[in-house]
């Protein structure tokens, strides 16, 4: 493991002299991708791709507020039933009922509004206790999911939600093809990391860090820290709910499974792996939960054990995740 992990830090280094042309790279290989990856890689670049939004959202929570919330999937799963209900039942004129001009403000107001009512009550609280209260809201959406069948459609959701469109009359663009919509999912993608990677590197972001490092210290300075989780908990809903919109996009169908506790655990492990505290290690985490099953799974029949002896080795040998390694950060005592 120590050979593994002194090979992975050389390559961080040479990533990180390089960073500038490797992100020209993937910027170039994400437009090209389409024409030349089959139809099922393509179907799993835009899963990861809606996954790494996903990610990101939550880790503005976890990596950079320290707020270990296990509820999540609350506001991913809302984000796909606003956009399926809006869909499919929303008596709104023109055509606009899967417009993203109108959903996606829709969509990403709901979530916030719904992520400051539960972080007013959940954020009164810490550690373990808000873990628990936030995965208590979740498991409540998911259960109103599962019986206001009359709204949510019950334990068979929403299905035949359309293909989102963009644009107003003879301007407008509906993305029927698979190809089409991996790009919009990746214009998302890009926006999503930069809108977020700015807020982090702002001095709202910086003091996120130092409610994470040290909130007694922050408000002996006067900062109001409980408004500053309650701003990080509803923009960090928004773009979960922005991701959760796009993925009920991709399959036409809002399922509750996108409430429930699993989905939370899933993003969860997805930081572990990929590293906390950095929207880079959120991707890659992405990257890694959503492919390695369906890689896996190919060759090895119990290749579910297989992933829990990663997640074990991770937790063990590699607590700051990928990101952690190729910086040469790891834990020494495991070691």
């Amino acid at each position: 493991m120590t050979a593994v992990a002194t090979q992975l830090g050389r390559v961080g280094t040479w990533v990180n002299r390089r960073r500038q042309w490797l992100w020209a790279a993937f910027f170039i290989v994400g437009l090209a991708f389409p024409f030349v990856a089959r139809p099922y890689h393509l179907s799993l670049t835009i899963e990861v791709l809606v996954f790494a939004i996903f990610a990101m959202s939550l880790d503005l929570l976890l990596g950079y507020t320290g707020l270990p919330s296990f509820g999540h999937a609350a506001f991913f799963g809302l984000g796909a039933y606003v956009v399926g209900y809006i869909a499919s039942t929303s008596p709104l004129a023109l055509g606009l009922t899967s417009n993203l001009l109108v959903t996606v403000p829709i969509v990403m107001a709901v979530t916030a509004a719904v992520a400051l009512a539960i972080g007013f009550f959940a954020l009164r609280t810490s550690g373990i206790t808000f873990l628990m209260i936030t995965l208590a809201f979740a498991q409540m959406l998911f259960s109103i999911a599962i019986r206001w069948s009359g709204v949510t459609g019950g334990s068979d959701g929403l299905p035949g939600i359309p293909r989102p469109t963009l644009g107003v009359g003879p301007l407008s663009y509906t993305f029927t093809s698979r190809e089409s919509y991996y790009f919009l999912v990746l214009a998302f993608f890009l926006a999503s990391w930069w809108l977020l990677r700015r807020i982090v590197n702002s001095p709202f972001g910086w003091t996120l860090r130092g409610i994470r490092e040290n909130e007694q210290r922050l408000r002996a300075l006067g900062y109001n820290t409980f408004r500053y989780k309650m701003a990080a908990f509803a923009i960090s809903g928004a773009f979960a709910g922005l991701a959760g919109m796009l993925l009920v996009h991709f399959f036409r169908h809002a399922s509750p499974e996108n409430l429930y506790w699993t989905t939370s655990g899933q993003v969860l492990i997805m930081l572990i792996v990929g590293g906390t505290g950095t929207l880079t290690g959120s991707i890659l985490g992405a990257a890694v939960i959503r492919l390695f099953p369906l890689l896996v799974s190919t060759y090895f029949d119990r290749w579910r054990t297989l992933q829990g002896l990663l997640f074990i080795a991770f937790v063990l040998y590699a607590p700051r995740g990928i990101v952690g390694l190729l910086r040469g950060e790891r834990d020494e005592e495991a070691l």
